[in-house]
């Protein structure tokens, strides 16, 4: 099997079968054998049905895996990249905003640089609004300040490696997966290729806004540990301007006789303190909680049923 295209789907009951049509008429005559892994990420429409149906056509071999519930486009990469038998493992997404005849001209390319592992998509062009641009700009800048490991900040989950890195992603097991850092830890020579997103097929995206500032907090605390830094340092430099109030307080007192501020300021000094507190615990709070879900060592996704091609 040269090529495994995995593909995540929530909610995508109208798409999938225009998806599976797009595949098959971009990889005509392509001269080696493919399969399409879906998985049906917990969907509450048709989409497992429709998935059903694809199956049983075997226009082209296609598996599915079905989640007992939703767990997360994060997941469903894993459970794709665990069932895919390709040399080559292609991410892509079941919207057609991510063209399959790409995909195939990433599989030419891994083959004409021996020395490439990975041909990653950027889009050149983006059609979202400036706010949400705008704070996408700023995540970036954050997180590539605070982590050891460098994103580039337009680069998307569509793209396609070898064996060797897919293998390499399945060895990290964290619960809190975020795959734009995971692909950025594990290295491998990358070549970035620009690509136009198209409008959806069909249905509304999946991720809002909250969904994205999420997925940004798992970004930065599952790369970096600079935020528990920052916090001690916060803290430090809270002690020391303390210190500092307190010893202009009582030269005040002493030595012009000026009277000790009273209510209003303690007020504010404790409202002040009180909330540097609860913020340098939240970022404490944040990194405990992930540890501890990690250490249940809870499975990353559970497979209601798997659906393989038969020869």
């Amino acid at each position: 099997m040269k090529l495994s295209l995995v593909v995540p789907c929530y909610n995508e009951a109208e798409n999938v079968a225009a998806f599976h049509e797009a595949v098959m008429e971009a990889f005509d005559g392509c001269g080696y054998r493919y399969e399409i892994v879906f998985i049906d990420d917990g969907s509450k429409d048709a989409t497992l049905h429709n998935l059903k149906k694809l199956h049983s056509a075997q226009k082209c071999p296609v598996k599915v895996i079905s989640f007992s519930r939703n767990f997360g486009k994060e997941a469903g990469l894993y459970a794709g990249l665990q069932h895919a038998n390709g040399d080559y493992i292609c991410l892509i997404d079941a919207d057609l905003q991510q063209d399959p005849a790409i995909a195939r001209q990433m599989v030419q390319m891994l083959e004409e640089q021996p020395e490439t592992d990975v041909i990653a998509a950027y889009q050149d062009r983006r059609g979202e609004g400036k706010v949400l641009s705008f704070f996408k700009r700023s995540f970036y800048a954050v997180i590539n300040h605070l982590s050891d490991v460098k994103f580039r900040p337009d680069a998307s989950d569509f793209r396609c490696f070898r064996r060797s890195v897919a293998e390499s992603i399945l060895s990290m097991t964290e619960c809190h997966r975020f795959s734009k850092g995971i692909f950025s830890w594990v290295g491998y020579e990358t070549t970035y290729i620009p690509y136009t997103a198209k409008p959806r097929a069909a249905g509304k995206t999946k991720w809002s806004f909250r969904k994205l500032m999420n997925y940004a907090l798992e970004g930065i605390i599952g790369f970096s540990t600079k935020p528990l830094r920052i916090a001690a340092y916060i803290g430090m430099l809270t002690a020391a301007a303390a210190i500092i109030y307190l010893i202009a307080v009582i030269c005040e007192k002493l030595i012009w006789g000026i009277a000790i501020p009273g209510y209003a300021t303690a007020i504010v000094l404790i409202l002040l303190l009180g909330g540097i507190q609860l913020f340098c615990i939240g970022i404490i709070g944040e990194y405990v909680g992930k540890t501890f879900e990690q250490v249940k060592n809870r499975p990353i996704y559970i497979a209601k049923e798997t659906l393989r091609w038969e020869e």
